[in-house]
Order: structure tokens, then C-alpha cells, then sequence
């Protein structure tokens, strides 16, 4: 199993309208990704997909992917592609759950937010991840 340091939160910076498999396709067919971006992809109902086994690396944050495990929700853009924490209930209330699980397993990670990482110019995943996950 791989040292992970590092839990994060991403939001896809989509409408939460999009469907799991056009991400996939953006990946693979935009990007030419062979991994996913993310171990975990939360939709708006609050149902956990998961994407890449948490022993593989997937594409979260270029240069850190190592270490981190990845997870995100579906949205974080208002309807004019601006940055916002639209979050559903049942989003926070699954995401919330799903890194209390990780921690048990890694309790050494550090919850952060994309946006918290050197070189990262984006408001990814358009709130505070660090603060609000602090207690965790």
C-alpha cells in the first residue's frame, strides 16, 4: 500500500447535472489520461462512486498524486463558470462520511482542498476544505 499524506477535496467545476461518464470521457479523450482525476466522485444525491482503487495513483494534483488520495463532488460553478460551493446536503453529509472512514484507515493524512497546494491557481473545490475538515 502507498504512503498516503494527503486527503483532497476537488469539485469538478461542472453543472451538477454532469454525468459521471462525460468526465470520464473528458479524461480520457481531452486530456488522454489513463487514470481517473479522482478515487472518488460524489453525486448530487450523495451517492460515492468509486473510480480508481485507493492503491492506484489518479490524477488529482499534478506532482502530489502519490501521496494523495482524491475526491470529489459533482459541481462547484455557478451557472456563469464562477466558483461556488453548491454543495447539496447529501454531497457534504457523504463527503463528510467518506473521510472519516479514510482517516480511520490513514490517520496521518492531512485533509486540504485542491486550491491549498503550491502552483494551484484555481478556487478548486470553492470553499475551505482545510477549515471545515480540521476536526476530522
Amino acid at each position: 500500500m502507498r504512503k498516503i499524506n494527503y486527503l483532497i477535496i476537488h469539485c469538478t467545476a461542472t453543472p451538477q447535472s454532469t454525468t459521471i461518464d462525460s468526465i470520464k470521457n473528458y479524461w480520457k479523450n481531452n486530456l488522454g489520461w489513463k487514470n481517473p482525476g479522482y478515487h472518488y466522485i460524489i453525486e448530487p444525491n450523495g451517492n460515492v462512486v468509486n473510480l480508481l482503487p485507493i492503491d492506484k495513483v489518479s490524477n488529482g494534483v499534478g506532482g502530489w498524486n502519490s501521496q494523495i488520495i482524491n475526491i470529489s463532488y459533482i459541481g462547484g460553478i455557478d451557472t456563469k463558470g464562477r466558483a461556488m460551493d453548491n454543495r447539496t446536503p447529501e454531497q457534504k453529509a457523504a463527503i463528510l462520511r467518506l473521510l472519516k472512514e479514510l482517516k480511520a484507515k490513514f490517520p496521518k493524512a492531512s485533509v486540504a482542498g485542491h486550491r491549498d497546494f503550491p502552483n494551484v491557481h484555481k478556487a478548486c473545490p470553492s470553499f475551505n476544505a482545510k477549515a471545515e475538515y480540521a476536526g476530522i
